[in-house]
């Protein structure tokens, strides 16, 4: 376990799945906690009164909002960017509005607030955004939108990297494969499809993911940056 003690965190998109479990390993560790969510806030309480976390409402399309989470909490240690919707389908029938929006999501925010954190973060920050191994390999129709956005993370945190490295604030991207949330659950329809181009033939879990999160926020892994990290069982091997 690591210790954040008297670190500061912000994750965003942080009430559900994946978010959640990197809100829970970061306050178990020590760090004082501040989320976002856009669509339950029901779960959202819940979380924040069980893990002792601030819940903070903002959309990931609102910029203003959620610019505003990301700088009014003061200067983050840590900054992870979670926030992330996935449109699928043919192409020729796809609403371009829903794409529009994907983008605004899971590209425009994600730089968006990666720069305002960075603006008042300390030397030897971290900024940690959640992508997909989709960005590395597409074996499935309809996914071609959404792997665009998360192909976008590489070459944002590689430039960033650039820009931030003279102050030892490093930026990462994590690339999970299948992982059991409530969006793609392990017993889900398309499981077993996914599960066929795995080398390791099972989702992997949210934790999983928050683990990795606190290795890449931790001391050892200073030297690490402008890289894509990928948790995947091996579907993108």
């Amino acid at each position: 376990m690591a210790d954040f003690s008297g670190k500061k965190a912000v994750v965003i998109g942080g009430s559900r799945g994946i978010g959640a479990a990197i809100v829970r390993r970061l306050a178990s560790e020590g760090a004082s906690v501040r989320f976002t969510w856009a669509g339950s806030r029901a779960k959202a309480e819940d979380l924040a009164r069980e893990s002792g976390t601030e819940a903070v409402h903002a959309d990931a399309t609102d910029r203003s909002a959620i610019l505003a989470a990301t700088r009014d909490v003061g200067p983050i240690d840590i900054f992870v960017f979670n926030a992330g919707i996935c449109i699928a389908g043919d192409p020729l029938a796809l609403d371009p509005d829903d794409i529009d929006r994907m983008i605004d999501i899971n590209i425009r925010a994600a730089y968006h607030c990666a720069v305002e954190a960075a603006r008042a973060m300390p030397d030897g920050g971290r900024i940690i955004l959640i992508g997909s191994t989709n960005a590395n390999r597409v074996p499935f129709k309809g996914l071609a939108a959404y792997s665009m956005t998360k192909s976008a993370l590489q070459s944002m945190v590689r430039g960033l990297a650039r820009d931030f490295g003279e102050r030892r604030i490093t930026v990462n991207v994590i690339q999970p494969g299948p992982t059991d949330t409530d969006m793609n659950p392990a017993n889900g329809p398309e499981a077993s499809l996914m599960h066929s181009v795995m080398a390791i033939k099972e989702h992997g879990s949210a934790d999983d993911v928050a683990a990795y999160v606190s290795f890449l926020a931790g001391p050892t892994a200073r030297g690490i940056t402008g890289a894509m990290q990928t948790i995947d069982g091996g579907f993108s091997a």
